[in-house]
Formats: structure tokens, sequence, C-alpha cells
């Protein structure tokens, strides 16, 4: 049950449609590890929630996977078969573009910190803090090479 209320939703029906299909397509179900995928309606809930704050970035998304989908195959992306899809998704998630970083940030924060994804991954289900999350020491060793490169940042100006 969805609880984003729909006038609070900035996206129309086809854009809706369209973003929780890239969003499945980026972080499928798993049956063997018993997790939902990003298409969940809990987690695309959380992720309609953050495309608010950048709704104008994510229709930029949405109207390049539409554009790559309508040139080669003269349809938006909702309205092909699910090979001709697939095909687009895996076109689209090789471009570089801001509108595909934004995507692929947003789907992995609202993923994995959803409950069941979280108890999947042997992590107790709450935030980081106020408790934290035990850290094993690294080797930090390993940071050698850049300390011995030395500042590469301009010093502040003293007045």
């Amino acid at each position: 049950m969805s609880q984003t209320i729909a006038t609070d939703n900035p996206l129309d029906a086809e854009q809706t449609a369209t973003l929780r299909y890239i969003v499945g397509a980026m972080i499928p179900a798993s049956e063997e590890f018993g997790v939902p995928g990003a298409d969940d309606p809990v987690i695309f809930d959380d992720v309609l929630s953050i495309v608010r704050t950048n709704v104008d970035l994510v229709g930029t998304a949405i109207s390049a996977v539409d554009a790559i989908a309508r040139s080669r195959f003269d349809e938006r992306l909702i309205d092909l078969a699910e090979d001709d899809r697939e095909s687009v998704i895996l076109e689209f998630g090789q471009s570089p573009a801001t509108p595909m970083r934004y995507l692929v940030t947003i789907t992995a924060q609202c993923y994995y910190r959803d409950d069941r994804v979280m108890a999947s991954l042997g992590m107790e289900a709450r935030p980081p803090f106020p408790d934290g999350h035990e850290v094993p020491q690294g080797d930090l060793s390993l940071l050698d090479p850049v300390r011995a490169r030395g500042p590469i940042w301009r010093a502040p100006r003293s007045t």
C-alpha cells in the first residue's frame, strides 16, 4: 500500500511507471536472498519522497530513457516488451550523465535503508546513530603514499 499521496507525487502516472521500472531494473528482487527489489512499494515510496527534492533532474533522466526507447523502437519505455525494455535500460545504464548517476544514488540510498534489506545483510535494522556500527580497523599504512605527496590544496590567505 503506497504511503505517497497522489497530489504529493511530482511525476505524472507515466513518469512514475517509468521510474518504477528503472529502479526495479537497477536492483531487482531476489528470491534467493529474500529481498525485495527497489520497485517494492515501500522502497519506491521512499524514492518518490527524495524525487520531490530534485524533480527536474529525475524528469531529465526519464526523458533520456524514453528518448532511447523512441530512437530504437519508436515507443516509450513503458510501452515496450520486456526484452526491449531491458535493452533500453542497459543502454541508459552506460550513460555517464548526471541524471543517471543521481538515479543510481537515490535508488541505492532508499534500498539500503529498508529494514528487510538490512536484515538480509545481517545488520541490525536501525539507524547508524546514536549507537553506531563496529568498523574493523584497517591498515592505515596504505595512506602513506598520500601523506608523502604533501598538501595539494592552496593555503588560505592571511589577512
